[in-house]
C-alpha cells in the first residue's frame, strides 16, 4: 500500500496529484520569504546584543528537530496536514484542537505584523507619509482583492519569489564588496555569531522569539500532501531542503549586515535598519531597493494570503458554530466570506495601530502561538510512535521530538512574561470554546 492512499484514513483522493518536489520547494520558498529578516532586522540585533546570526542558529536547529516531527507525521498521516491535525491523529482531537487554536493566535495576528512592516518599508521610502495611513491603505486593498475574489496567480506569487531572490543576491554581493573596501569600518569577521566581552545565551535567547518569526510558514508545505506525487515522502524532503537552504541565506544575509552595522545603538530606528544598512553599503538606490521589495511582500504578497488563509478559519469556525454564524455569511455576488474577511481587517487595523511603536512585542505574540504549537506537535509525535506503536526509533521517534520539545522550549522561555499571559489567555479561551461547543453536542473541527 502506498503511503499516500487516503482510502485507509476514510477519505477519497480528490484532490489531482500533479505537483513534483521542485514544485513543493518553490512553495516553500513562498510560505518563507527569503527576504524576511529585513523587516525585523533592527529588532534581533538589538536584542542579541549585535550577535544575531546565532539568534537565527538557534531558531533554525528548533526548527529542523520540528520539521523531523513533521516529516514523520506527513509519512504517517500522507493528508493535507498542520498541526491540528497530525495532532489530533497522534494524541487526540481535544489536544488536537488545543494546539489549533493556539496556532491560530499567530494565523489572526500575522496580518497586522505583515501590514505594520509593509508600512515601515514605504515609510522610510516616502517620510512625509504617515505609517499609520500606509497601513490602513494596505489593508483596504488587501480587502478590497480578497473580497471580491481576486487571486494573485501562482505565477505572480513566483515572479514575486523571483525578484526577492535577486534582490538579496544584489545586497550581498554590494555587501562583500563593501567590507572589502571596509567602508563604515567593516571587517569580516565572527563577531555577528559570538563577541567574547558580551555572550551570554541568556541574552541570545531573548532575541530567537523575534527571529524565528523568519522561519515560520515551513510547516505550510504539509497542506499540500493530497497534491504531491510523492505523498509524504516528498512532503518531507521538501521541508528539509527548504528549511536548510533558507536557513543559509538568512544567515548570511543577517551576517553580512550585521558586519556592515555591528553596533545596534547606531540604529536611528530599528523599524527601518535593514535599509539604513543597506544605503551604508551600496548608497541610497540600495536602499530604497530593499525597502520597496519588503514593503511588496510583506505588505501586498504576502498579507494578501495570510487574511484569505485567517478568513477562510473563522468561515469555517462560524459554519461549524464554535463561533459566531455571521462568519460564515458567504457574498452573494463574489461568493467569499466577506463577514470573516472584514473581521480580519479590522483586527489588523487596530493591533497594527497599537504595536506600531512596538513591533518586536507584536512579533513576540505572533510566534509564541505557533513555537507552542511546534513542542505539542513534537509530544505528539513522541506519544504516538512510542507509547501507541510501540516504536523503537531512538533517534526519529524519541531523541528528535523530544530535542525539538527542549530546543523550541528554551526559545520559548525566551518570551516577556505579558506575552506568555497574553497565550494562556488564548488557550483558556480555546479550551472554553471546545468544552461549550461538546456540551451542545457539536463535533468540533478545526480547518488549520
Amino acid at each position: 500500500m502506498s503511503d499516500h492512499n487516503l482510502e485507509r484514513f476514510g477519505y477519497t483522493q480528490e484532490l489531482s496529484r500533479t505537483l513534483e518536489l521542485r514544485d513543493l520547494v518553490i512553495y516553500g520558498f513562498i510560505f518563507i520569504v527569503p527576504i524576511a529578516p529585513f523587516g525585523i532586522f533592527g529588532h534581533v540585533m538589538n536584542a542579541s546584543g549585535g550577535m544575531i546570526v546565532t539568534a537565527y542558529i538557534i531558531g533554525l536547529i528548533g526548527m529542523l528537530f520540528t520539521a523531523i516531527s513533521y516529516s514523520q507525521m506527513a509519512k504517517e498521516f500522507p493528508i493535507a496536514g498542520s498541526v491540528y491535525s497530525y495532532v489530533s491523529k497522534g494524541a487526540g482531537g481535544f489536544i488536537g484542537f488545543v494546539a489549533g487554536w493556539i496556532m491560530l493566535l499567530d494565523y489572526i495576528l500575522v496580518p497586522a505584523l505583515l501590514y505594520v512592516v509593509g508600512a515601515f518599508a514605504i515609510h522610510d521610502i516616502f517620510p512625509s507619509l504617515s505609517p499609520i495611513f500606509l497601513l490602513i491603505a494596505f489593508v483596504i486593498f488587501n480587502t478590497y482583492i480578497n473580497i471580491r475574489g481576486i487571486s494573485f496567480t501562482a505565477v505572480f506569487n513566483r515572479w514575486m519569489l523571483v525578484a526577492e531572490l535577486i534582490v538579496l543576491v544584489i545586497f550581498l554581493v554590494m555587501g562583500v564588496i563593501a567590507i572589502s573596501n571596509n567602508v563604515n569600518g567593516a571587517v569580516f569577521s565572527i563577531a555577528p555569531v559570538y563577541q567574547p566581552d558580551s555572550f551570554s545565551l541568556g541574552l541570545i535567547v531573548s532575541a530567537v522569539p523575534i527571529a524565528v518569526l523568519s522561519f515560520l510558514g515551513f510547516d505550510g508545505i504539509s497542506t499540500l500532501a493530497e497534491e504531491a506525487k510523492g505523498g509524504g515522502k516528498a512532503v518531507s524532503k521538501a521541508i528539509f531542503i527548504v528549511l536548510f537552504v533558507i536557513g543559509g541565506l538568512f544567515i548570511a544575509q543577517t551576517w553580512i549586515a550585521a558586519l556592515i552595522q555591528p553596533d545596534p545603538k547606531q540604529f536611528a530606528n530599528l523599524d527601518t535598519a535593514f535599509y539604513d544598512t543597506a544605503r551604508i553599503a551600496g548608497g541610497n538606490w540600495l536602499g530604497v531597493l530593499a525597502a520597496a521589495t519588503t514593503a511588496l511582500a510583506w505588505g501586498i504578497a504576502d498579507s494578501l494570503v495570510a487574511q484569505v488563509a485567517t478568513a477562510r478559519i473563522l468561515y469555517s469556525m462560524g459554519r461549524d458554530r464554535l463561533l459566531p454564524s455571521a462568519l460564515s455569511r458567504v457574498h452573494a455576488r463574489y461568493k467569499t466570506p466577506y463577514i470573516s474577511t472584514l473581521l480580519v481587517s479590522l483586527v489588523s487595523i487596530v493591533v497594527g495601530i497599537a504595536f506600531m511603536a512596538n513591533l518586536a512585542l507584536l512579533t513576540s505574540i505572533v510566534t509564541i502561538g505557533a513555537l507552542t504549537a511546534f513542542m505539542i506537535l513534537n509530544l505528539s509525535t513522541l506519544y504516538y510512535f512510542v507509547i501507541k506503536k510501540k516504536s523503537y526509533n531512538v533517534f526519529l521517534h524519541i531523541l528528535s521530538p523530544l530535542l525539538g520539545v527542549g530546543v523550541v522550549g528554551y526559545i520559548w522561555s525566551g518570551f516577556e512574561g505579558y506575552t506568555i499571559l497574553i497565550g494562556a489567555v488564548w488557550a483558556l479561551i480555546g479550551i472554553a470554546i471546545y468544552y461549550l461547543a461538546k456540551r451542545r453536542g457539536q463535533q468540533v473541527n478545526m480547518e488549520i
